[in-house]
């Protein structure tokens, strides 16, 4: 993992896009009814969170994209057991196991596809100071 005082880091760890320090979210990532519950500012620097409404709108399509990679990796994964002999995997044959291992994969990462998906669109439109 990255250090937090990178861009990288700041944005994989969740802090502020601009001091690299302050935290995006109030509560645990797996705090169901909070998943995406973030203060209106940094408790460090002052950088508002809250642009405008519906600014968080756009990070619904970054979530798009990580799901869609999720499901990607996970077809990869499998080929590549299959491949070496781990276990028997066909696209084609086996479409309930792949869509059930991928459907509760989505559902275990979600809280943190949804974080990281906003954490991705903030540090977009924000630079440091």
């Amino acid at each position: 993992m990255p250090q937090k005082n990178t861009r990288l880091g700041a944005l994989l760890n969740n802090r502020c896009p601009t001091c690299y320090d302050g935290r995006l979210f109030n509560a645990p990532a797996y705090s169901l009814n909070r998943v995406i519950d973030m203060p209106a500012a940094c408790p460090v620097c002052g950088e508002d969170f809250m642009r405008e409404p519906g600014f968080y709108f756009g990070a619904a399509y970054i979530s798009y994209a990580l799901s869609v990679a999720l499901w990607i990796a996970l077809l990869v994964v499998l080929t590549c057991f299959d491949l070496w002999g781990l276990m028997t995997f066909s696209f084609f044959d086996d479409v309930p196991f792949f869509l059930i291992t991928g459907v509760v994969l989505v559902v275990i990462l979600m809280p943190l596809l949804v974080r990281l998906s906003r954490s991705i669109w903030l540090h977009m439109f924000t630079r440091r100071r």
